[in-house]
């Protein structure tokens, strides 16, 4: 032993992870140093590399040195990342990802649950609470319950056992019977089963008769004794009530086949509209049946549980008064407080149990309140929430177990967080470190990145100009660096430019968007006047509101007035002249697979195929526009299937999967390869080449070609100039699915157009969202009006109109504080944004 202790005397731990010959994604094998144990913040313009570096190599290396250690039959069961293209990695720890965008969860995913805090509260109301017997009368709190012992009703002698806390989920055993625990229903929405009254049933007014039945229930209708050859809607109210709620009775009509001219009479049951839509919602079987059906119901709150997702029996426990659903009905906040006085409730014998459960509470709950979450209520539906609010469930349940020596790395977790609640994130951070543990910080915003103790910038460029480290040091470091990009920024010598054309008297000269809403969610009653053809910027701190505003209000009564159908139940009013077209330009994704690539989604590749079947080869061989397409053309690669990649099944080691040994991730055949292109300047190029190429150098290739170089040049003026045209679409982050998703709409004349942007500056560079900027100036110009729901200063300090929702989070929030110019707001005291 004496002898171990002496070999590891002089030795240190290491205090630098080390990273030599990296060429993940556009990385130029590259040797960095990371320090452990501190805050590393990785920074630098889109696609210049930061990801590759944070996710693709230390996340990748970190996560799969952490499974090898477990058991191969372990693994098996497991997904793991490939081993990343890269010399070596030394010394660095298991690591976790908090992901830019967590998955949505699901109908049963609640606030609640995401945290684990209703574990929690169950068991106390399982283990602390007075219960009902079954004739009615409560029971004072008695250790007999932890005990598993029967209980016996003091008043009537009823014998009963208290519910375990699997008793009081609403996953499990303790779900309402009626929605069977989702706490909501689908009932027939009687606005969608006509929805043109201007029809007659005779020309298709009753919807579901056209599509979930039969159609001869028109002539058992017009048996019915409802004329059926004139407008609905001047229908008597009693035919009216024979459509939508009549009997099911028989009724004899002609009936004619269609496969004979014979014809006969013959006894059929009157389905009504109603019933037709029941009926075929009992008989669904799969997705394709569920989709048929759908489009004529609405969600309604369970009229049995009131939304509360719980049985009678798991609503009945009550702990100071309090029953388990009305507990979840408080802000996190007010509850932390409750919890907190829950053993002073109590019998002193039953204290120490007591205390062990509200201290597992109050453990997380305060990691949830430092992050600024302290407004949700754990009945809040977790696919309610907001990105930025599910990424910060996610960092909460990550830190919660203080482990020690685990790399913990963000991507992004500046999203959603309103400038006054970052300092909760940083606090978070400077936990984990205190623990013992390292952070890397993939993010742009220049509050967070200050925090850090040192920083890698990657660049200088995009795609094929990045993947250099161009600086690294200390903020300090940065700030004076003349390499750096990022320095300026940090260092206050630089800022986005700001210009102001409009001012409080001529704001609304172009018009106005006027909304009025009843309360929903945490969100008091509003009206919000909206200028047209401006920048609107719809700011506050995390819960004040913005989304249900602008996107569960303003969207969908929008919507519904440009097609003409039912405002949504708490709009009360909107009015929006001139306005034909709503677009919403959020984050998701693009496509589902990799089959959906930029110059797909662009509708470049549909035209590159065209030009390329116009070939003297390509007439030589016979080939047409539709034997280039990698999906389903004859010049796909038949080992891949057009894929470019193929997935080896290693038994008992994760899937590799590998570039195509065939087409090398080309997609194509080898006869692709033999028909080209030539430019004016006598160049030749493949289809296959053109795809391997970014945005940049294919449009110096297709100069010639004017509609692939108008769809090109939009892309480059959109900041995307860097990506390859077969890139994968779901693999593109928020910020670059945004902007591609605009670019069919630039260049068009757009007014009466309303363009919504969700965070937008999701993973941008400071000198990204001044391209950004341009692309909003750019549809304003084409008469647009731009809303943007945002926390990036230098976006709201360009906004022609702010409208600010606060003051707080959740109950302390919903209401417009401040509303006008930056500088209106910004002088505005109510304004937590304007400080």
């Amino acid at each position: 032993m004496a002898v171990q202790r002496d070999r590891n005397a002089g030795k240190k731990a290491p205090g630098h992870i080390l990273i030599r010959g990296a060429r993940v994604h556009n990385l130029k094998n590259i040797d960095v140093d990371v320090p452990l144990n501190r805050i590393v913040a990785i920074a630098g313009v889109s696609g210049s590399g930061k990801s590759s570096l944070a996710l693709g190599v230390l996340y990748a290396e970190g996560s799969r040195r952490y499974l090898d250690a477990l058991s191969t039959y372990t693994r098996r069961r497991m997904t793991q990342a490939a081993r990343p293209q890269v010399d070596e990695v030394l010394y660095v720890p298991a690591a976790l990802a908090l992901h830019q965008r967590p998955g949505v969860p699901g109908i049963r995913s609640t606030f609640g649950t995401g945290t684990e805090l209703l574990g929690s509260l169950r068991l106390m109301f399982s283990r602390l609470a007075s219960h009902r017997c079954p004739n009615g009368h409560y029971l004072e709190p008695t250790l007999a319950v932890a005990a598993g012992q029967e209980l016996v009703c003091p008043k009537c002698g009823a014998r009963f056992y208290a519910p375990s806390a699997e008793e009081l989920a609403f996953n499990s055993q303790g779900a309402c019977r009626a929605c069977n625990g989702t706490g909501t229903i689908r009932t027939v929405d009687r606005a969608t089963l006509v929805p043109d009254e201007s029809l007659s049933i005779d020309e298709g007014a009753v919807a579901p008769w056209n599509s979930l039945m039969w159609s001869l229930m028109t002539d058992v209708c017009r048996a019915m004794g409802v004329r059926t050859d004139i407008p609905f809607r001047e229908l008597t109210e009693k035919e009216k009530d024979i459509v939508y709620n009549g009997p099911a009775e028989k009724r004899r009509i002609l009936y004619k086949a269609k496969s004979s001219n014979q014809a006969g009479e013959l006894d059929f049951t009157y389905f009504n509209a109603v019933y037709t839509v029941e009926n075929a919602l009992a008989k669904v079987r799969d997705e394709k049946g569920m989709k048929r059906v759908e489009k004529f119901l609405k969600e309604d709150i369970c009229p049995d549980c009131h939304g509360t997702r719980l049985s009678d029996a798991a609503r009945a426990p009550e702990l100071g008064g309090v029953s388990l659903d009305e507990a979840c009905e408080m802000t996190l906040a007010r509850l932390a407080e409750w919890v907190a006085g829950v053993p002073g409730l109590l019998p002193e014998e039953m204290v120490p149990m007591a205390e062990s459960i509200v201290d597992s509470f109050t453990e997380t709950a305060r990691r949830l309140l430092d992050l600024g979450l302290g407004y949700l209520t754990l009945d809040r539906a977790s696919q309610t929430l907001s990105t930025g609010e599910r990424q910060r469930m996610q960092l909460a349940r990550a830190v919660r177990n203080r482990t020690t020596g685990v790399l913990y790395v963000m991507d992004e977790p500046s999203i959603g967080l309103h400038p006054a609640n970052i300092v909760g994130l940083t606090g978070v951070m400077r936990d984990l470190i205190a623990d013992g543990n390292s952070v890397i910080l993939v993010d742009h915003d220049t509050q967070i990145l200050s925090e850090a103790d040192w920083l890698i910038e990657m660049g200088p460029d995009a795609g094929a100009g990045g993947g250099h480290v161009i600086a690294q040091g200390s903020i300090a470091d940065i700030a004076g660096n003349r390499h750096s990009r990022i320095g300026p920024f940090l260092s206050g010598a630089a800022g986005v430019r700001t210009e102001r054309k409009y001012t409080s008297g001529n704001m609304f000269s172009a018009g106005r968007i006027r909304l009025s809403t009843a309360p929903i969610h945490t969100v008091k009653p509003v009206q919000a006047d909206i200028p047209k053809g401006k920048l609107t910027v719809v700011t506050g701190v995390s819960g004040s509101g913005k989304t249900t505003l602008v996107l569960e209000s303003l969207v969908p009564a929008l919507s519904a007035l440009i097609d003409r159908k039912k405002l949504p139940p708490h709009i009360l009013s909107v009015e929006a002249d001139g306005i034909g077209q709503v677009k919403l330009i959020d984050a998701t994704p693009i496509g589902i697979n990799i089959r959906s690539t930029v110059a797909t989604y662009a509708n470049v590749h549909d035209e590159l195929r065209k030009v390329f079947a116009r070939t003297p080869e390509a007439r030589e061989r016979g080939y047409k526009a539709g034997d280039f397409s990698y999906n389903t053309g004859k010049l796909r690669c038949p080992v891949c299937d057009g894929t470019g990649a193929i997935s080896l099944d290693v038994q008992f080691l994760p899937d590799v999967d590998i570039p195509c040994p065939q087409c090398r991730g080309s997609r194509y055949a080898k006869d692709a390869g033999q028909v080209k292109y030539r430019n004016r300047a006598g160049r030749a190029y493949s289809l296959p080449e053109l795809m391997k190429m970014d945005i940049h150098t294919a449009l110096k290739a297709c100069r010639d070609l004017k509609a692939v170089s108008q769809r090109l040049d939009v892309l480059q003026k959109l900041g995307l100039g860097y990506l390859t045209l077969g890139e994968e679409t779901p693999g593109l982050s928020g910020g670059e699915a945004q902007r591609l998703k605009l670019a069919s709409e630039m260049g068009k004349a757009q007014s009466g157009s309303v363009f919504v942007f969700d965070e937008p500056t999701i993973g941008l560079h400071p000198l990204d969202v001044e391209t950004l900027l341009d692309v909003f100036s750019t549809l304003i110009t084409n008469g647009a009006t731009v809303i943007v729901i945002e926390h990036d200063l230098d976006v709201i300090q360009n906004a022609d109109y702010i409208i600010d929702m606060g003051p707080g989070g959740g109950s302390d929030g919903g209401k417009i504080v401040a509303a006008g110019t930056p500088e209106a707001v910004s002088a505005n005291p109510e304004s937590v944004t304007g400080k």
